[in-house]
């Protein structure tokens, strides 16, 4: 079995995370979609502290807007990319990038004049309780009334990722996760033949709110980012331009409708403090 800790698994992912939000209709939606509401909701200027923020991407889209960034992440190898590619853009004076655990940042109290923990890093956070840490630890160093951007994983996108690509070896993995959310390598070598990927808390869209207002937070929108285009990779590389360009328009519409956030493989949620 592969290693499933976050940590070890970004460290061998590698460049492949700089990569995933641009290798695919549905990936680049997700981002699409992500900066649609950072650059609706964000401050004019001020210090933004990118939370899991992995190689780079949001930095980089925060950055070429002149917010000054601190990138944290568990990865040393996702940190030390992050650094490379903030230097071969010219974009270091406004990035920095340090290893960090979000259940524990480094950071004062109200530092940050808004905190973006996208892509799901939350969702590697698997015990209830250190989650509820981590959640507070977001709003701690987030300035009054600054905006927080959060993103996880969704528990109905696992269980369709399951249903189509992984039936026959992952099949024991569907009730256990449908009924409490957790994806780990004690459940991946009991219920599954295959791999397993990096451990994961996936969420239901009820659940996810009800944490954030439990640390403290107002949610102001939740949004679904891939919405029906969910797991639907490679449909839409396979389709036409035109095909593409209509699904994303019916992402966009919909992408604030409850259900498609439920259903959506990550959903966003804009939050408040």
């Amino acid at each position: 079995m592969s290693d499933m800790d976050p940590q070890n698994y970004y460290d061998e992912f590698g460049e492949h995370e700089w990569e995933r939000l641009e290798r695919d209709p549905v990936t680049r939606m997700e981002f699409e979609n992500t900066v649609d509401y950072l650059d609706r909701y964000l401050p004019d200027t001020g210090r933004v502290l990118d939370v899991g923020g992995a190689s780079g991407r949001y930095a980089l889209w925060l950055a070429e807007r002149e917010y000054d960034v601190t990138l944290v992440d568990v990865s040393e190898t996702q940190v030390e990319l992050a650094r490379e590619n903030a230097a071969e853009r010219e974009l270091d004076d406004r990035i920095s990038a340090e290893a960090g655990d979000v259940r524990d940042l480094r950071f004062g109290d109200e530092t940050f004049d808004a905190v973006c923990c996208l892509g799901g890093p939350l969702s590697h956070v698997v015990d209830d309780d250190e989650r509820a840490t981590a959640t507070r630890e977001l709003r701690r160093v987030a300035a009054p009334d600054a905006p927080v951007f959060v993103s996880v994983i969704s528990r109905f996108a696992s269980l369709r990722d399951i249903v189509k690509f992984s039936l026959d070896s992952s099949h024991g993995l569907l009730v256990p996760i449908a009924e409490d959310g957790k994806y780990t390598a004690e459940r991946v070598a009991e219920h599954a033949d295959g791999e397993g990927w990096a451990e994961c808390h996936f969420f239901r869209a009820d659940e996810f709110e009800a944490e954030l207002r439990d640390a403290g937070f107002t949610v102001e929108k939740l949004v679904g980012l891939e919405g029906v285009a969910n797991r639907m990779k490679p449909e839409l590389e396979d389709a036409s331009d035109e095909a593409v360009e209509d699904v994303r328009r019916l992402v966009k519409l919909l992408r604030e409708d409850r259900a498609a956030v439920d259903f959506s493989e990550h959903m966003l949620a804009v939050c408040r403090v």
